[in-house]
């Protein structure tokens, strides 16, 4: 006999009663297996990571990279040396300019070849805008990735002056091509200074609305403070290098810490850390290494000096043979080249040390144990480009 039986009659309590039990029956449905990307606005390009969840929580993520994979390193040994900077430039393409950069250091060293005084701080100049540009983006989306949409209009806005001045300098809005082996292919035009300085002052003016307008904000700070904490040793064994390293505590920026390159031993900057280690402290070691930035190039344009933008080299480039490995703080991290060549006009082989390849290597253990929407602002906070993991 049952409720349902006719002539029987249940009280309507003990019916509510019932249906609350039924309701409330945990069912065990084991972990749940969920695709996040490759195509994803939160993974920043075709990264696909696999993340196992328990509930809302991540057990388990696995990232899957290669989806874009053009093989750089092995294009490099059908290429003469000034070509290469045609393939390089698209690694990071955020930050292309800063890519030429230790390719053409490394041939340089092996050619025994210095390039003058005044296109070193020209160098200088454009890897520090290619620095602002690249990081501007980020503070910008970062917001956006935790709800704020204003940022990004203020990112896209004040980061198009800096690609007009990279433009108007190399022709190249994201990919210059503009270095060569012993100097740069042209100075810089006519007004070209003063229009740096005052894109400078506005990246200073949007910085501060930057700070007033996130950090600080209650619901940012929830989403970021305490949220993909990486202790510094661990980082530092992992190989993240850049600002992610940085936000730990690491005091450590190849600029003033590594073998002296273009003109930043001539300059007085400040190296930013942060003891927490979160996703807070790297958008706020950013924010504060874009203000660094624009004042390096404030100093570089009153400092920079005359003459020739071009060293004697030969006609044919042929390097010697040898071997030599450069490094250099991009702004990802650390962008390392060991090249070795057997003489000829193209090296024999290029092994490219990108800094995103290595800060995405400790996703698995960061991600383990935090909430599914932990990940998108883990994701943001460690800001890497897809070009820049597969090679």
């Amino acid at each position: 006999m049952t409720a349902t039986t006719p002539g029987f009659e249940l009280d309507p309590r003990a019916l509510r009663h019932l249906a609350d039990a039924q309701v409330n029956v945990e069912l065990d449905t084991g972990d749940m297996v969920l695709n996040i990307g490759p195509q994803h606005p939160a993974t920043h390009g075709t990264l696909r990571l696999v993340v196992r969840l328990d509930g809302e929580r991540v057990v388990a993520a696995d990232p899957v990279i290669g989806y874009m994979h053009r093989g750089y390193e092995k294009l490099t040994e059908f290429r003469t040396y000034p070509q290469v900077t045609t393939l390089i430039n698209r690694i990071d393409w955020l930050s292309s300019f800063a890519n030429e950069v230790p390719f053409i250091w490394a041939a340089e060293l092996l050619m025994d070849i210095e390039a003058p005084p005044r296109a070193t701080w020209i160098r200088t100049i454009l890897t520090e805008l290619s620095r602002i540009a690249t990081i501007y983006l980020f503070l910008g989306e970062m917001g956006l990735q935790v709800g704020a949409l204003t940022p990004a209009f203020w990112a896209f806005r004040d980061r198009e002056l800096v690609l007009n001045l990279i433009e108007a300098a190399t022709g190249g809005r994201f990919h210059p091509n503009f270095n060569r082996i012993g100097g740069l292919k042209d100075d810089l035009p006519w007004g070209w200074i003063a229009e740096c300085r005052r894109a400078m002052r506005r990246i200073l003016d949007g910085c501060d609305d930057f700070e007033d307008v996130l950090v600080g904000n209650e619901i940012f700070e929830a989403r970021t403070r305490g949220v993909g904490i990486i202790p510094a040793e661990l980082g530092a064994a992992y190989g993240v290098s850049g600002a992610n390293l940085r936000a730990s505590g690491v005091d450590w920026d190849l600029r003033r810490d590594g073998r002296p390159y273009l003109a930043y031993p001539e300059l007085d900057f400040k190296v930013w850390t942060h003891p927490d280690g979160d996703s807070f402290a790297r958008y706020w070691v950013r924010l504060q290494e874009t203000r660094e930035a624009a004042r390096m190039v404030l100093q570089l344009l009153d400092g920079l000096p005359g003459g020739p933008i071009m060293a004697k080299v030969p006609r044919i480039i042929k390097v010697p043979e040898g071997e030599c490995w450069v490094e250099t703080e991009n702004p990802l991290g650390q962008m390392g080249y060991y090249v070795v060549s057997k003489g000829a006009t193209g090296p024999f082989r290029v092994k490219i040390r990108s800094a995103s390849f290595s800060n995405v290597s400790i996703l698995p253990w960061l991600l383990r144990g935090v909430y599914v929407p932990d990940v998108v602002t883990i994701l943001a906070s460690l800001y890497f480009i897809l070009g820049d993991i597969d090679r």
